[in-house]
């Protein structure tokens, strides 16, 4: 399929728009496997995660807490960043090279931007809470919990990761249901 250069009326009067020409089915099969993997990955590193702040918030051993963050960090480092950017970047050519288009359905751009402020939330702000409890553990290698200044930091390593599995649930929720519809489609009826 190749692009129209001009718009055209189509039989029915309607001034059709320029179409982009779609991904070939390998491809297209390629980069939605890689898309899932990569986004079940993700999925599967909060729960990780999810599981070694709950242990690390409900422990009275140390050493549990010490290894639990440890741990963290090192799958943080390791997992968030290819992971959350494979994501993004294979939903984003899926979303530019089907027919589903990025802004053409709400639920794919509600998608993308549920993704977006997932990726960089996990990038920038979750990394950043996992190198600092890692730090804490690191500078109190002895000594029980309570001489380890983590105030906030274990409720926080719990709750990012929940708040990170709503939003993929909500996302696998909208990839499934779809619902909402075409944009075009609820702008013409609104007006």
């Amino acid at each position: 399929m190749t692009p129209s250069k001009t718009a055209e009326p189509s039989a029915r009067g309607r001034t059709e728009r320029p179409t982009v020409p779609l991904m070939p089915p390998t491809v297209r099969k390629t980069v939605t496997v890689l898309h899932v993997v990569s986004s079940v990955g993700w999925l599967g590193l909060m729960l990780c995660l999810l599981t070694l702040g709950a242990n690390a918030l409900l422990t009275d051993d140390a050493d549990t807490l010490r290894f639990s963050y440890r741990a963290a960090d090192l799958l943080g480092d390791a997992l968030i960043i290819p992971l959350a950017l494979l994501a993004l970047l294979t939903g984003l050519l899926l979303a530019l090279g089907t027919r589903w288009g990025l802004f053409k359905h709400t639920w794919v751009a509600t998608k993308f931007w549920l993704t977006l402020v997932a990726a960089a939330a996990s990038i920038f702000e979750l990394r950043a809470r996992l190198h600092e409890a890692a730090h804490v553990v690191a500078t109190h290698p002895t000594g029980p919990i309570s001489a380890m200044d983590l105030g906030s930091l274990r409720s926080t390593l719990v709750v990012a990761p929940v708040v990170a599995l709503a939003i993929y649930a909500a996302n696998v929720t909208l990839s499934v249901v779809k619902p909402w519809g075409r944009r075009d489609k609820a702008k013409a009826k609104a007006s």
